[in-house]
């Protein structure tokens, strides 16, 4: 497997291409957001966490629209489990892609794990699987905002996205951590 690439702000993120559930397929390079598109990655059906994770966006997607960002959300499990996800969350409004490999979760910075077994959500982990991760890509396919996890929890708010997407489209906020060589800024 490759190693972990970081994605850096103000350069173009990798591409990205997923199968949907309910059919069709999602591509970034098909967006053309008003300012952002939105790209959660979750762990998949056996993580409790990212169902309430979900559900909680999945509400809040509409300030999402209203602030011009576009959302989709993806997982490395197979169609049968992002299926069952979809429902048993009960997400109704949102864009859930499967099948990411793992060889794009590295492109996209994202952490690899291997099964712990059944989890308290009663689910079989996968073999092997990536770790959460979301990202705010502008409408050009430059990153403005990523952050990648080690772990299911502790992920950002979407109540503190909303804020701060409110206050960066406001002020033309730029990206941060755009400096690739410290040495030669």
């Amino acid at each position: 497997m490759s190693a972990i690439t970081p994605l850096i702000p103000r350069q173009p993120v990798p591409a990205l291409n997923v199968p949907l559930v309910g059919g069709g397929t999602w591509s970034l390079a098909d967006q053309k957001p008003e300012n952002f598109t939105m790209v959660v990655f979750y762990r998949g059906l056996h993580c409790p966490i990212c169902g309430k994770y979900l559900k909680d966006l999945d509400n809040k997607l509409a300030d999402f629209a209203k602030r011009g960002v576009n959302v989709v959300v993806l997982s490395s499990d197979v169609e049968e489990r992002a299926i069952e996800a979809k429902a048993k969350w009960e997400l109704e409004n949102l864009d859930l892609g499967y099948g990411l490999s793992l060889e794009k979760a590295r492109e996209w910075g994202l952490y690899i794990s291997t099964s712990n077994g059944v989890t308290s959500s009663g689910y079989e982990e996968p073999a092997i699987f990536s770790e959460p991760g979301l990202f705010l890509v502008r409408a050009d396919g430059t990153l403005y905002f990523g952050t990648v996890q080690t772990m299911p929890f502790a992920r950002p708010a979407f109540d503190q996205i909303l804020g701060a997407l409110d206050f960066v489209i406001a002020k033309g906020y730029p990206a941060r951590g755009e400096v690739i060589d410290h040495t030669n800024p």
